[in-house]
């Protein structure tokens, strides 16, 4: 089972969704950055529950960081960043342990780990894990921001309700990041709340479409082939648990469009290169151009519905019919934002450091 994030600053995950504790560590980040605790709980509290759209499995998720830190600041030694598990209930998994839920990695697990992995909340592939994402996110967050590079994710889609599209890139990441509900237009942010209400009531769930944005990143960062600024966004993007798609700039409607519309025209302006278009999403042949980065990132219905399902008990070998129990989320649409922004941050945090070397990340812009 491999569990690191990046090549330069790597990033480790470990635990179980009922195990005792659940943490990441941090390896290869230059001394001297910065941690704010705070910015770090308020980045943890956008992952958090949230009313009845969302589980009602709620833990404190206080980070206890027990290496890497002092006085405030990396010391360029690894960052091992430690959550507890308190707000458990195992009894509800260990009753239909046999049955293979629906959307879930319980049969693949099954197959991989040989009846080992630990089943109860969905152990290891649960959304659980992305606690310890988000505060080693956060570190990076605020030190790119500190460099003047600027991430933030909203809602674009949830069933067929749309938000407006990213425009003002840094005024609109500026107000969707202070937003526990991500959507930038009021109406859609009713609208789209209302739907995830609507399917809790009915015992089903739904999914959606985040639309993520990066500013202030300096041409020249990625690699032309493997190593693609898509391709490690990708692979990190894809990591995260109930991401089915993820796309740059136009993406699928470059398939309408032809080359006199896709292309991104160059102007200087200011005495700096820049597009009149953004449709590549500020990536061309693998690095960046200098314009924003704009991509998006399908997040698909929760798997965990309280309707009756067919599915085999691996125990008899019998095919059977069952319905979910536990506390699940209708959806997870808006706490996976923050888990976008977070890997987003690490991905952007490990190229950079490729780049231009480990010490590139310490201090101001």
């Amino acid at each position: 089972m491999k569990n690191v994030l990046g090549n330069s600053i790597t990033v480790t995950l470990f635990g179980e969704s009922h195990g005792e504790q659940i943490g990441a560590v941090i390896d290869g980040i230059a001394p001297g950055i910065t941690v704010d605790l705070d910015f770090m709980r308020k980045q943890l509290d956008l992952r958090k529950p949230h009313g009845r759209i969302s589980t009602q499995r709620v833990e404190a998720d206080e980070p206890n960081i027990v290496s890497g830190v002092f006085e405030g600041k990396t010391t360029g030694t690894p960052i091992c960043i430690l959550f507890e598990n308190n707000n458990t209930k195992s009894k509800d998994y260990s009753k239909t342990k046999d049955l293979m839920r629906p959307g879930h990695a319980d049969y693949t697990a099954l197959e991989k780990y040989h009846g080992f992995a630990d089943y109860r909340g969905g152990g290891h592939f649960s959304g659980r894990i992305t606690t310890p994402i988000v505060a080693a996110g956060a570190i990076f967050i605020d030190a790119l921001k500190r460099k003047g590079i600027h991430i933030g994710t909203h809602m674009k889609q949830c069933g067929t309700i749309r938000d407006i599209p990213f425009a003002n890139y840094r005024e609109e990441i500026a107000k969707v990041n202070d937003l526990t509900f991500p959507v930038l237009d009021e109406k859609a942010a009713k609208e789209m709340y209302a739907y995830m209400e609507a399917a809790a009531n009915e015992g089903d769930s739904v999914g959606g479409i985040l639309e993520t944005a990066v500013t202030g990143l300096p041409a020249g960062v990625g690699e032309p082939w493997f190593d693609s600024m898509e391709s490690m966004l990708a692979h990190g993007i894809f990591s995260i648990p109930a991401v089915k798609g993820v796309e740059f700039g136009k993406g699928f409607a470059f398939a309408e469009m032809k080359g006199s519309e896709a292309n991104d025209s160059f102007r200087m302006k200011e005495g700096k290169v820049v597009t009149r278009t953004n449709h590549n999403g500020g990536i061309n042949g693998g690095i960046t151009n200098g314009m924003p980065i704009l991509f998006h990132t399908v997040i698909k219905p929760t798997p965990s519905i309280y309707k009756e399902q067919d599915t085999v008990n691996m125990g008899t070998g019998e095919n059977v019919s069952f319905r979910i129990q536990g506390r699940h989320d209708p959806a997870i649409i808006h706490r996976a934002r923050v888990v976008v922004d977070s890997v987003t941050a690490i991905v952007l945090a490990d190229m950079l450091a490729l780049r231009y070397g480990t010490d590139w990340l310490y201090g101001e812009a």
